[in-house]
């Protein structure tokens, strides 16, 4: 698969909770991250996600949000994984952001230039990516 998404991880379907029009889907990544998507239940039947499934958990870089302080804080996303930064490739416009995870996966965040300078981001600084259930997109071998 060819695909637009900067981060792409190989996962199983830990959970399914059904709810009157959306899915939450929880998923384990072939490195141990747990990751949460929203879906709709047609989704649910037309992928056939159950637990168990092999899937593919696909986020764009875009959708990733960079936390540099406020691990005690709580969020409404339910994706916040932490680690450290690899990589800042700054551009005029934005910035592309790798953060290690522990296990050794990492995930790619693209913010604002400006952002990425009033966070004071640096190689080796610890991060958190953020990003909400509803910015993940599950895929399935057909």
């Amino acid at each position: 698969m060819k695909i637009s998404a900067r981060n792409v991880y190989k996962a199983k379907v830990t959970a399914v909770k059904l709810g009157s029009v959306n899915s939450e889907v929880e998923v384990l990544t072939g490195t141990g991250e747990k990751i949460v998507a929203i879906v709709t239940n047609e989704s649910v039947k037309t992928l056939n996600l159950s637990v168990g499934r092999e899937t593919t958990a696909l986020i764009k870089a875009s959708s990733v949000l960079v936390m540099t302080e406020g691990t005690d804080v709580k969020l409404s996303a339910r994706n916040c994984l932490p680690g450290k930064i690899t990589k800042v490739q700054e551009g005029p416009v934005s910035a592309e952001v790798t953060i290690a995870l522990p296990t050794g996966a990492t995930v790619q965040a693209t913010i604002t230039h400006e952002a990425a300078k009033e966070l004071g981001l640096k190689k080796g600084a610890p991060a958190t990516a953020v990003f909400k259930a509803g910015a993940v997109i599950l895929a399935v071998a057909a």
